[in-house]
């Protein structure tokens, strides 16, 4: 007859079987969760990116176009007060070039009311030339509307190359057609500055009328792409009803490849900017971590379910096993002589019961010296509390093991890092805790590569200043501070001038020196311990000054741009100075506890960099959207 006893002892290894395998697929679950969370997680970042992306380049097309209405307007006026007779057309043909001052404009052209040439700034004979047959031209002359006109892309008749085209009606004094004032872009313009951005190996950057046709697209040098009509797209088809903004993913119709995307609306202009990366290329760091994680889950996984049975199987033996810890005693002494960690016995009093010969090496101290001393003795005062606690929570039965990295005195080397893993001991006969067992190891050489590995994650391995990823957490962190504290923040933007042109004429080991050069002169000037000196991009740098206003903004930038003409790096490409030289963005902000977005400052700055290559270079221009303020404090 089996007794209860016995078939309590029959179940418990099925009821220990039964618990290991609710731990094995808790961690699997767990860890496939986890899994799933971080995927989301990349791609949420991801978004977060390309919408950086989407409403930097909305920007710029709107800066662009507006810029070309400016002109379009200006010129339709003129046409208009003093007619198109071959007076005014030969003035006109004089004027124009002056007007196309930015390299954003490829050319201007005025048409009379039949489509002939009557002036441009291209240098062709444009007597045989006739645009009457336009969309454009037909457009302006079918409509009385004044607008400007944003065309689909055609090639240019004067350089085969595609254009975009912005119009508007030339209208007689009693409001009839008078002909067609037309500005240009070159598709590859946009092309170009979408380069800039990194959208990853299989990503782009579209630019799209609101009716669905391809303006320009990154590396679409060839123009393979510029024409295409994507109205019928699922974006373009459910257009009415989507917001001006949002993320968007989908298969490319272009290339098949599926695509996470952020679309911003012009609120200007009918037009709209796609930021895309490829969703293999966002997840593909992550499976590869993922598959190493997983792996080492289902070793874990393996690795209990074979101790797991183990245990089970060793359940009946537990009553031997106990009656055999005092004869394991001498293996434990013979193991821990061997082992090249310093392992120790601490008693309820925190004195050293058993010290290993490993001391010696990891210390300075031979065991003969340490025992019946304190185990705290040499542990750094600002680590002492949190070992201290960690032991109490051991010998009170909180814990049953503990492990941490803490200073300790070594007696010829000064101080050294360590890491401890702590366990309780018990008494065979009563199964009381009766001390700690303690394995220490030497972690000086990790703790220093692991500090080094830190630098390495937030600096700039060229210049040594604070990397993009550095900057942009400072750059929350201060705008955070200054929206709490009431103060101001400012912010430079500084670009190598013709920074191609001089890698291409001295070779990029003496591009590398240019831009160490300027970030120690950036170092210098970042002086107070809040200032943040880091390299924004390429030839890109950026220096933020917080507690700064407009002024001590302008100090620093010209004191930076002074700094660097002292040094007269040659640059023969840089005329007329023949020097390095620097164009500057400045920008200062005071947040409001109602503005929780850092971006504008550095849109503002962004845009008096681009102001001041405009301008044409070497020079700072300060953001329209200045707070005045004194000089800032030392």
């Amino acid at each position: 007859m089996v007794t209860g006893r016995e078939l309590g002892k029959t179940r418990l290894p099925l009821w220990a079987a039964g618990f290991i395998v609710l731990i094995c697929a808790a961690i699997l679950g767990l860890s496939g969760w986890r899994e799933w969370e971080t995927r989301n997680t990349e791609l949420r970042n991801a978004e977060i990116d390309v919408a950086n992306l989407a409403q930097s380049l909305v920007q710029h097309a709107d800066d662009t176009f507006e810029l070309v209405d400016t002109i379009l307007v200006g010129l339709v006026h003129r046409l208009e007060l003093d007619g198109t007779g071959p007076d005014t057309i030969a003035k006109l043909q004089t004027y124009l070039p002056t007007r196309k001052s930015s390299d954003r404009i490829r050319g201007i052209f005025v048409y009379d009311d039949t489509g002939r040439w009557l002036a441009t700034t291209e240098r062709v004979d444009f007597s045989k030339f006739n645009n009457s047959d336009r969309a454009y031209f037909q457009h302006h002359r079918n409509s009385p509307d004044r607008g400007t006109l944003i065309g689909r892309p055609v090639k240019s008749r004067a350089g085969g190359q595609w254009i975009i085209t912005a119009s508007r009606r030339i209208n007689h004094p009693d409001g009839s057609f008078a002909g067609v004032a037309l500005l240009t872009i070159d598709v590859a313009y946009f092309v170009k500055f979408y380069e800039r951005f990194d959208f990853g190996p299989n990503g782009s950057a579209s630019l799209l009328s609101n009716d669905g046709i391809m303006l320009a697209r990154s590396h679409d040098e060839s123009g393979a792409f510029v024409g295409r009509d994507l109205s019928n797209a699922p974006l373009f088809s459910q257009w009415a009803s989507r917001p001006a903004a949002a993320v968007y993913y989908f298969r490319s119709p272009l290339d098949d490849v599926q695509r996470l995307s952020y679309y911003q609306r012009s609120s200007r202009y009918p037009l709209m900017v796609l930021a895309s990366k490829s969703q293999d290329d966002v997840l593909a760091p992550w499976r590869r971590a993922a598959i190493s994680r997983m792996t080492v889950v289902l070793g874990l996984v393996l690795l209990i379910a074979t101790i797991g049975f183990y245990l089970v199987r060793q359940l009946s033996q537990r009553q031997r096993m106990a009656q055999a810890l005092a004869a394991k005693e001498a293996h434990f002494r013979l193991l821990a002589e061997q082992s090249s960690d310093m392992v120790s016995r601490i008693g309820l009093d925190n004195r050293l019961l058993y010290v290993s010969p490993s001391c010696a090496r990891i210390i300075g101290w031979s065991p003969d010296e340490l025992l019946g001393t304190s185990a705290v003795a040499g542990i750094h005062q600002e680590d002492m509390e949190r070992v201290e606690q960690a032991i109490a929570a051991l010998k009170n039965g909180e814990a049953e093991e503990a492990r941490f990295v803490y200073r300790q005195r070594h007696r010829e080397k000064g101080e050294i890092w360590a890491e401890a893993a702590l366990h309780v001991t018990r008494a065979s006969d009563s199964g009381e805790i009766d001390g700690v067992v303690a394995v220490v190891r030497d972690m000086t050489e990790q703790k220093d590569l692991q500090d080094k590995l830190a630098s390495l994650a937030t600096t700039d391995g060229l210049t040594g200043l604070a990397n993009r990823r550095t900057f942009d957490e400072r750059l929350a962190d201060e705008w955070a501070r200054a929206r709490r504290d009431g103060t101001q923040i400012s912010l430079l933007l500084i670009d190598v001038d013709h920074f191609k042109k001089f890698n291409d004429h001295y070779g990029h080991v003496a591009g590398d020196g240019c831009l160490r050069a300027l970030g120690r002169i950036l170092s210098a000037h970042a002086k107070r311990p809040a200032d943040l000196a880091a390299r924004y991009g390429g030839e890109e740098f950026a220096v933020l000054l917080p507690n700064t206003g407009a002024h001590g903004c302008a100090e620093v930038g010209e004191a930076i741009r002074a700094a660097l003409r002292d040094l007269a790096m040659l640059h023969a490409q840089n005329l007329p100075s023949r020097l390095v030289t620097v164009s500057v963005g400045a920008a200062t902000a005071l947040p409001s506890q109602t503005t929780t977005d850092c971006s504008a400052l550095v849109a503002a700055a962004d845009r008096a960099l681009y102001a001041a290559k405009d301008g044409g270079r070497d020079r700072q221009v300060m953001s329209g959207q200045v707070v005045p303020w004194p000089a800032r404090s030392a």
